[in-house]
Parts: structure tokens; sequence; C-alpha cells
């Protein structure tokens, strides 16, 4: 073998042995890059897993919740709904049900009592209906507004015909209480704000007449 020869041969046994490094750090820069995506990606569906399974998991604890028996709940049965013009009666206070107004009270936080006929309409669509007597403590009127605030289906307004310190109304039921921070008037809302024991369940509660 000549010399040009032999270095010719050097020169391109020099040149592979570059090239099988540069391709074995190639190899492994790529199982970096891809392992750590892999990884990457393992993880962010890990998470979404966790948080879609806990947010169903949320859910149905808080469906069954809502089914729960309240204590304390008294039903109405065979309840009229006839629109009327004219100041309605109603057996319990306040009223469950019955003949009402043609148009609803809008859902929302009233300072000053609201017309019954027209609330009984809410109820009819669905809402739910806090009420307190006025001289109840600002605390407890506080804790019954945080309550109702930005619910779209729940109404808050102070009622001094009633004899209970606060009550929680649905269509043919009503639940009372003695203060504010019953636990039960927060169950009472899940369980039938939108109840398909309404009447008309999902019918607005916007777009009446406020108080």
């Amino acid at each position: 073998m000549s010399n040009a020869d032999k270095r010719r041969s050097e020169h391109q046994a020099i040149v592979a042995s570059i090239r099988a490094t540069q391709k074995a750090k190639q190899r492994k820069w790529n199982l970096l890059v891809y392992g750590s995506f892999g990884l990457i990606l393992t993880a962010i569906i890990t998470v979404v897993a966790i948080t879609v399974v806990g947010s169903v998991q949320e859910r149905n604890q808080a469906a069954a919740e809502a089914r729960k028996p309240i204590e304390g709940v008294q039903t109405f049965a065979d309840l009229s709904r006839n629109h009327v013009q004219t100041a309605v009666n109603y057996a319990q206070e306040p009223g469950v049900g019955g003949d009402h107004a043609p148009v609803w009270t809008n859902c929302g936080v009233y300072t000053d009592p609201i017309n019954e006929q027209r609330a009984v309409h809410s109820l009819e669509h669905g809402a739910v209906w806090l009420s307190y007597r006025p001289d109840l403590p600002a605390a407890d009127i506080a804790t019954l507004t945080a309550l109702a605030k930005d619910k779209p289906y729940v109404l808050l307004s102070p009622d001094k015909e009633q004899s209970a310190p606060v009550a929680a109304t649905a269509w043919g039921t009503q639940l009372t209480a003695q203060n504010a921070d019953d636990t039960r008037i927060p169950a009472f809302i899940r369980a039938y704000a939108q109840s398909p024991n309404a009447p008309e369940p999902g019918a607005a509660c916007t777009g009446g007449t406020n108080g």
C-alpha cells in the first residue's frame, strides 16, 4: 500500500469514527429529548385524568348529597297554578305554590319585602326563596346573602309575615330554621334549585320584575 493510500485509509477511518461518535451522541440526545417529552406527556395525561376523575367524583358526591332527605322539610301537594291579578291568601308563609301573578320576581338579593304572588311564580320556575324576619341579626342576614349571591335560581328577601326566623321555600316544599347558619339551608338550595319537582324547571328567573 502506497503512502497516499495509507493516508486516505487513515483519514476515512477517522471520519468514520467521528461520524459514529456523532451518531451515538445524536441517539443519546434523541433518547433524552423524546424520553423527557414522553415523561412530561405521561405526567400531563395523569394530571388531567386525576382532575377529570376528581371532578366527576365531586359531581357524583354533590348529586348524592342532594338526594339525601333533609330533616324538617315539609312538602305540600295538589297546588294550583293559575295566573291571577288579585292577592292570594296562601296556607303557608311564605307561600309554597298555588295561584300566582302572571309575572315572576327576578331572582336575586332584596333588602325589602317582595311581592309574594310574583315570588311564587319564581318558585314555579324552579327557584328557591330564602326569606327571613326583618328582626334577624345582621350577621345572619349577611350569611343568607352569601348563600344567595350570584346563584341564578335563588331569591332572598325579608318577610315580615313569617313566624320562623328563616325559611327556605321551593315549589311545594319548605324548611324553617332558627338561624342562618343551619347546615340544612345550603343543602336545601342544592336539592331544590332547578328541581324537577318544580312545574317549570329551567324557565327564566330573569326578565320578569324586581321585587
